[in-house]
């Protein structure tokens, strides 16, 4: 108890730039994510997040 009385500055102040960094860091990289897929009636609806290679690749070149 006696050494957070002796140091309450420098713990809390840590506290004070990580809390708002986190909270900024969430914000940003949890709208980046989104990803909407609509697709209408008898379709086929296929959704990647990142690269989709369809076929042989030594076939395509």
């Amino acid at each position: 108890m006696n050494w957070v009385i002796a140091n309450k500055d420098w713990l809390f102040s840590g506290a004070a730039v990580a809390l708002p960094l986190s909270v900024i860091g969430w914000f940003f990289f949890n709208r980046k994510n989104k990803q909407v897929q609509k697709g209408g009636d008898n379709s086929t609806n296929i959704q990647v997040g990142g690269s989709l290679n369809i076929g042989n690749k030594k076939n395509d070149e």
